[in-house]
């Protein structure tokens, strides 16, 4: 065992020791999320592992994006491209970045680019209520892209509240929200809001050694969303909602009269009916997406044939069905899910335009369900995806958890996942240069889990250690005399480690601490994999004094690579560990007006997520909302 891992098990036996001299029993946490199992449950009866954001504690941590929010959680390592607005990739517990599912509202987001990760950076902080991440496989439950994890971000706000808000900050930060959440009858709720948030941002390469790349990236994002539920009877509500932004971000180009300049548009609509009696319940619901994203040289604009547009529609049928048996609850449902995408592009400079249009179908069945046995739990999950395009692919997982001693639970859980491959990686992308692979396989995973948590004295304490082995890894190659690239099941790896959270209150003061050691390799040669930190530990500290709200966060995280060697690169590149520190003050002028500064980065660390990226530094912003 190394020092690291041996350090972290060290951690958790003093903790353990010292805090158990004063235990006693901790009352569940009845926070309802549904997220975990597709029906509504405790959060004290889950099983994995599982963080709950809600949308005071996003206003408390003063968080401007959904990547400062996930940053802060156990098992989140995110490598960005500069600062707010630039491509991120958040790895969970080590898996790649596109093996997290996204959610909004239930639904997964479109995904049109070709490497099948989601633009979760460009989701506005406006409109996020609250926030549900389940770390370990979850395909058994949603189908394809849950290996690492689950995030399901919810827009609805159940509260009668409007608010207003607007701020400043560094960089020409400006931001301004509103919102009106209201029951205009008994049974009918409303909910309008709108946001706006821009800032001209710092140059994030400043080595690139080409002209176009020498000015600010900044980046601005407008949204707007609107939605209405009534209750028609004792048994039967209904909603129909839809939400929209656009966002537009500078970013370096890396070569002459390259593309430096992005455009995303981005629409959803859904609608669907509840029904509700005695111990049934049930949800029919449908939702469309509509997603361009164009990418051009600011030289050029916009409608040049340099340009390029990924155009998408994914349409979504979910039907779910849950019924409470005995000491617990079983669910069951279909979802039904449509791809289109059009790519159009240019290889290279003055080659003619092509495009690629593509479609997929995918229907999906499961059944989920708990049920308690006196001090222990048992979970399962079963379910089978047909895919149009790569046939049929059944996945499992099972769970148990046991309350050996009121207030301490040992939980052990296994769990198998897969990551379907894009239909650019399926059908290939001309505007790449990339050939087409029909034979291509999902990526499949195997992931156990132990966990040991409780209550010791003041302390609410969680210890995991997983084991999750990935094979069919999809990768791309090319030919190294024709250049013709492609994507290929090459790779195997092997993801280990162990998460270590603890919450506890010290008069005044709210503590929470997060620790975490991961050990990442590809199998075939053993090779760390790249944007993992192998050590990371966060420390918040939550307090009031004198009728002012302060937070505080430390991150730390250790070295790691910014690539893994290949046909284009003999050796890793090391990027050196770093930490920051984040302080945020609120104070409540009036009952109705708060004012909110924060600063990130309090001690101007210089450091790198990304090799060549540079980060922004310190930070100021400042913040005034008005709530009626």
């Amino acid at each position: 065992m190394n020092k690291t891992t041996a350090s972290l098990f060290a951690f958790s036996a003093t903790a353990i020791s010292l805090w158990a001299q004063n235990g006693f029993a901790q009352e569940n946490d009845d926070t309802q999320i549904v997220t975990a199992n597709r029906f509504a449950q405790p959060v004290s009866s889950v099983l994995a592992s599982t963080t709950v954001v809600t949308r005071e504690e996003i206003e408390q941590w003063q968080s401007k994006n959904l990547v400062e929010v996930m940053r802060r959680l156990p098992g989140v390592d995110i490598a960005q491209s500069g600062g707010i607005g630039q491509s991120a990739s958040m790895y969970v517990r080590g898996s790649e970045a596109r093996h997290t599912l996204v959610l909004i509202d239930g639904v997964p987001i479109a995904k049109p680019g070709i490497t099948g990760v989601s633009d979760f950076n460009q989701i506005p902080i406006s409109i996020i209520q609250r926030i549900e991440f389940i770390r370990g496989p979850r395909s058994a439950v949603y189908g394809a892209d849950a290996i690492g994890g689950v995030v399901n971000v919810i827009t609805q706000n159940p509260e009668n509240q409007n608010t207003l808000s607007a701020g400043l900050g560094s960089k020409q930060y400006q931001e301004y929200s509103g919102s009106v959440n209201q029951n205009i009858t008994d049974s009918t709720r409303i909910t309008v809001a709108g946001s706006y948030q821009g800032t001209n941002g710092y140059n994030v390469q400043p080595d690139s050694g080409y002209s176009i790349d020498r000015d600010r990236d900044g980046w601005r994002n407008k949204a707007f969303w609107a939605g209405v539920e009534h209750q028609f009877n004792d048994m039967f509500s209904g909603f129909a909602r839809g939400y929209g932004y656009s966002a537009n971000s500078d970013y370096d180009a890396n070569y002459s009269g390259g593309q430096d300049e992005q455009q995303i548009y981005n629409h959803s609509f859904d609608t669907g009916l509840r029904f509700n009696k005695d111990d049934f319940s049930s949800q029919l619901s449908a939702s469309y997406q509509k997603y361009k994203s164009y990418n051009y040289a600011s030289i050029d604009g916009r409608y040049a044939d340099s340009n390029s547009l990924d155009d998408m529609e994914q349409r979504n049928l979910q039907w779910g069905n849950t019924l409470a048996v005995g000491h617990g609850t079983v669910s069951a449902g279909l979802d039904w899910q449509q791809q289109k995408l059009v790519s159009t592009g240019q290889l290279y400079s003055g080659a003619p335009r092509e495009s690629d249009s593509y479609k997929q179908d995918n229907t999906g069945a499961y059944v989920t369900a708990q049920q308690q046995l006196g001090t222990v739990t048992l979970e399962g999950s079963v379910r089978g995806d047909d895919n149009e395009d790569y046939g049929r692919h059944g996945t499992w997982q099972t769970a148990a958890g046991w309350e050996f001693v009121p207030g301490y639970k040992a939980t052990l859980s296994y769990g198998t996942g897969f990551q379907a491959p894009t239909l650019g990686q399926l059908y290939g992308q001309k505007r790449f240069g990339i050939s087409s692979n029909p034979d291509l396989a999902p990526e499949k995973s195997k992931q156990w889990e132990a966990g040991l948590e409780g209550l010791t004295g003041p302390v609410n304490w969680r210890i995991a250690a997983y084991h999750n082995q990935i094979n069919d890894l999809i990768d791309y190659a090319s030919d190294p005399v024709t250049y013709e690239g492609g994507y290929y099941n090459v790779k195997a790896a092997t993801l280990k480690g162990i998460e270590a959270t603890a919450a506890f209150d010290t008069s005044f003061v709210h503590h929470q601490i997060t620790l975490g050691y991961l050990d990442a390799r590809r199998d075939s040669d053993g090779e760390t994999l790249a944007r993992r930190a192998r050590e990371q530990a966060k420390y918040q500290l939550g307090a009031t004094v004198y009728d002012f709200d302060v937070d505080v966060i430390y991150q730390y995280f250790s070295k790691r690579y910014d690539n893994n060697t290949s046909e284009y690169a003999n050796v890793q590149r090391r990027l050196s560990s770093y930490s920051t520190v984040d302080l945020a003050v609120s104070y409540p002028v009036t009952s109705h007006l708060t004012v909110r500064g924060r600063i990130a980065n309090l001690f101007d660390k210089d450091y790198e997520t990304a090799y060549g990226y540079q980060t922004p530094g310190r930070e100021y912003y400042l913040n005034g909302s008005y709530s009626f």
